[in-house]
């Protein structure tokens, strides 16, 4: 039968701390929305305030004041040049030496190569790197170990300061599937289970406040609701929480194992040992212990937990990697991050420049009316004044102010220095030069030293590169030991 969450207060108190999680992370989200907007071009869309104090996107607030926005996104050129310089120089985990062969059909398997650039970049806009490693059945694929990468958007955790992320204690997040999907994965071959998955996930559909567990509140974070899943899909809640067990451990004195048996099985092992001392046999010997273990509930919208499990996998954990950087005091900081205020400027300064240009005077004649022949309309002054060889007749007085042509140059005002100094400024504060980028040298520019700038931004670079390789070897471990117990 599947477990409803008021059945026990257990399933009650991880869904809370489950949301709470979730919760916590929506400013982490929000951020990591603007950081995408920004690295895929969308970059005016910042709300600020408007002369009449409303509240308007920069775009619209320019377009107000008479300018035309214009994007120039260096931003997406400096995460591609990261990108692809880690797949033309992709090491491979330390692992891949003692577990060459098994690491291979793997990564070949799930296209890590792949998966890795999209992940890459991803770390380069969020500072998240997420993937989730299990083991099961796939259609078309078949049973094995399979990695998915994992947007941060549907992803929760509990506070964590640990680099590494040894402390946390509730990681998982949330699934859209279809009805199918559902019954394949928890139905497990039984036909009465099947119908109670379908009776449950239809109630849901038809109920408005099935998205409420008591005094939950619902999360509509950048389109992405932690109960509510999109039309025609089924929102499952996947859980892992660190929970402590009483455990006997035992040592057979006999066969000399060792080894954990559950508390209520503390009667049959006195029966054995009562047995064993008739015949003279070595005991076993126990003590009672607290363990911990991995414990997975899979949750319906409404609570409802449809599975739960202890992690079933030889290495014992959840099924997640995840890497934040730099993770200082619990704080996420992006690359993108670091740059997006002078994106902005250069942004505007274009804008600024544009703008000059279109509302500077370029040939404009200045034509004083009472010089002008009466026999000549202003259309005829003007055609002939647009040929080589026109002729404009004028009224000759020798104090008149003949005819002139303004051409006013009001663009050198400061702004291309201006517009320079952030072009510079943004290697300067990203680390990735010219010269990384693979951007064509001066003249001037030595070979050698061309190649010392190139060398300088990989250095500058090494920490975001070693820190996305520690994730790959975590990764990697945890792929190899996702064997089912």
């Amino acid at each position: 039968m599947i477990a409803n969450i008021n059945s026990s207060g257990t399933p009650r108190g991880v869904l809370k701390m489950a949301h709470k999680a979730w919760l916590a992370a929506a400013d982490m989200r929000s951020r990591r929305s603007r950081y995408k907007r920004y690295t895929y071009g969308d970059q005016w869309s910042d709300i600020v305030k408007n002369a009449s104090g409303e509240y308007v996107t920069e775009e619209e607030y320019a377009v107000e004041s008479g300018k035309r926005p214009l994007t120039n996104n260096l931003i997406r050129q400096l995460v591609k040049s990261i990108v692809g310089y880690f797949r033309t120089n992709e090491t491979s985990s330390d692992l891949l030496q003692h577990d060459a062969k098994s690491l291979t059909q793997l990564r070949q398997a799930n296209c890590l190569g792949e998966l890795d650039a999209r992940m890459l970049e991803e770390f380069l806009i969020s500072g998240c790197a997420i993937q989730r490693v299990t083991r099961e059945a796939r259609p078309g694929k078949g049973y094995g170990v399979w990695v998915d990468n994992v947007s941060p958007s549907r992803f929760f955790i509990d506070l964590t300061n640990d680099p590494r992320g040894w402390d946390a204690r509730l990681v998982g997040m949330i699934h859209d599937m279809s009805l199918t999907e559902v019954i394949m994965r928890y139905a497990h071959g039984s036909r009465l289970r099947s119908q109670q998955l379908t009776r449950l996930y239809n109630q849901v559909d038809r109920s408005v406040a099935y998205a409420h567990v008591d005094d939950l509140g619902v999360s509509n974070e950048l389109g992405v609701d932690f109960f509510r899943a999109p039309s025609g899909m089924c929102r499952v809640i996947e859980v892992w929480t660190l929970e402590g067990r009483e455990r006997l451990r035992c040592h057979d004195r006999e066969t000399g194992r060792y080894y954990a048996s559950k508390v209520d099985d503390e009667p049959l092992l006195n029966d054995e040992n009562a047995l064993r001392m008739e015949t003279h046999r070595p005991l076993i010997d126990y003590r009672w212990d607290i363990e911990t273990c991995w414990h997975c509930r899979f949750f319906a919208p409404d609570g409802t937990v449809i599975e739960e499990m202890d992690s079933p996998y030889e290495h014992g954990s959840h099924p997640f990697v995840a890497k934040f950087y730099p993770l200082t005091d619990g704080e996420i900081h992006s690359f993108v991050e670091d740059v997006i205020d002078q994106q902005r400027y250069v942004n505007r300064l274009i804008t600024l420049i544009d703008h000059v240009m279109g509302s500077s005077a370029k040939g404009v004649l200045l034509f004083p009316d009472d010089v002008k022949a009466d026999w000549m309309s202003w259309d005829d002054v003007a055609r002939n004044w647009s040929k080589p060889d026109g002729v404009i007749p004028v009224k000759g007085y020798q104090s008149a102010e003949m005819p002139r042509q303004m051409s006013a140059n009001n663009s050198d005002i400061g702004v291309y220095q201006l517009l320079d100094l952030e072009l510079r400024l943004m290697e300067d504060i990203s680390g990735v030069s010219r010269a990384f980028m693979g951007r064509e040298a001066g003249s001037t520019t030595a070979a050698s030293l061309y190649n010392a700038q190139a060398q300088n931004s990989a250095v500058a670079m090494a920490d975001i590169y070693a820190t996305f390789n520690s994730f790959r070897g975590d990764r990697d471990a945890k792929m190899l030991r996702s064997g089912v117990e």
